[in-house]
């Protein structure tokens, strides 16, 4: 198993970077927020995960043995594979997972694109013996509403990632109006500070 890797990005695809390390360039795939936060000639440090098929060997890269630790539990549930643990990693961070695992709310995991309300009952019920909240009091997410939904999907539309359509959004004061333009508006005022 290879546990880390180091080397130079000489490539960001689309689901992942390429690593060189010494004269091989690596394959690597890494959740979205870390791959849009490198450049090309950085050096970079990952924590990994060697997925092996039958026809094929795959690797993840996290920047923290946490996301790395939690891949690996989030590849127990039943019926999530690597592509889709990687995107729970990409669209949530592994304290919201704690605290959705800690405060019971399946509904947050719906927030992943390509997981349903059944499949969000069977990752809770799998990660409830599996991951502890850790240290402090870890607050309930607030459920999403509907005009926030829709603020998210505009985001999105517009090249934000998830992640950071869920941090703009979660910087919309309380008092703001309830109608998608006002509230898209102020999530891109945040967006761009």
């Amino acid at each position: 198993m290879i546990a880390s890797i180091q080397g130079q990005v000489a490539g960001i695809l689309e689901g992942g970077i390429i690593l060189e390390v010494g004269s091989i360039g690596l394959q690597v795939f890494v959740p979205s927020h870390l791959r849009q936060s490198l450049r090309i000639g950085e050096q970079i440090l990952l924590f990994t995960h060697l997925v092996v098929r039958e026809d094929s060997l795959s690797l993840y890269g996290f920047q923290t043995q946490d996301e790395q630790s939690l891949f690996a539990i989030l590849l127990g549930v039943n019926g999530i594979g690597p592509r889709l643990s990687l995107m729970i990693l990409s669209t949530l961070s592994p304290d919201a997972i704690r605290r959705a695992v800690f405060h019971e709310q399946a509904d947050i995991f719906c927030r992943v694109p390509g997981i349903g309300r059944k499949t969000a009952q069977k990752m809770l019920i799998y990660l409830q013996d599996r991951i502890k909240p850790g240290l402090g009091d870890l607050e309930p997410i607030a459920a999403m509403k509907d005009v926030d939904t829709e603020v998210m999907s505009a985001l999105t539309t517009l090249g934000y990632s998830v992640v950071e359509a869920q941090a703009a959004i979660q910087v919309i004061p309380r008092d703001a109006p309830e109608d998608v333009e006002s509230r898209l508006r102020l999530a891109l005022q945040s967006l761009s500070k």
